[in-house]
């Protein structure tokens, strides 16, 4: 028997929360989860900075992981998180210009002269 459930048995949380209480539970949950990872991850960047003569970076994560008590999954979210702002630096982003449709950064497809070719060969 864990200390939390000691602590709060479920007979003391039996009746269920209305729909509308589960879903803004919910959402402050996530927010909190959301807070929570990007305290670690800027925590996990100060930690990688300070120990990057000596060790590293992904040494240095897992040692922040490790050192902090970082749960799973919760360690390979903040580590994933890490390495992308990591790679922001050195990998820049394709395009982020909002007017640019989706269709112009798209090479051409060239279905049409395929059809055409395929339809004269099965013709003669």
């Amino acid at each position: 028997m864990s200390l939390l459930s000691r602590l709060f048995p479920e007979s003391i949380f039996a009746r269920k929360l209305a729909p509308a209480a589960d879903r803004r539970l919910r959402l402050a949950q996530a927010r909190a989860e959301e807070t929570l990872i990007d305290a670690h991850v800027a925590n996990a960047l100060m930690f990688i900075d300070a120990l990057a003569e000596d060790l590293s970076f992904d040494r240095a994560i897992e040692s922040y992981v490790r050192v902090m008590g970082v749960p799973e999954p919760l360690a390979s979210v903040v580590a994933t998180r890490v390495l992308v702002a990591l790679g922001d630096d050195l990998v820049p982003d394709r395009v982020r210009d909002d007017d640019v449709e989706p269709a112009e950064l798209a090479p051409p497809v060239r279905l049409g002269d395929a059809g055409a070719n395929g339809g004269e060969r099965s013709g003669a």
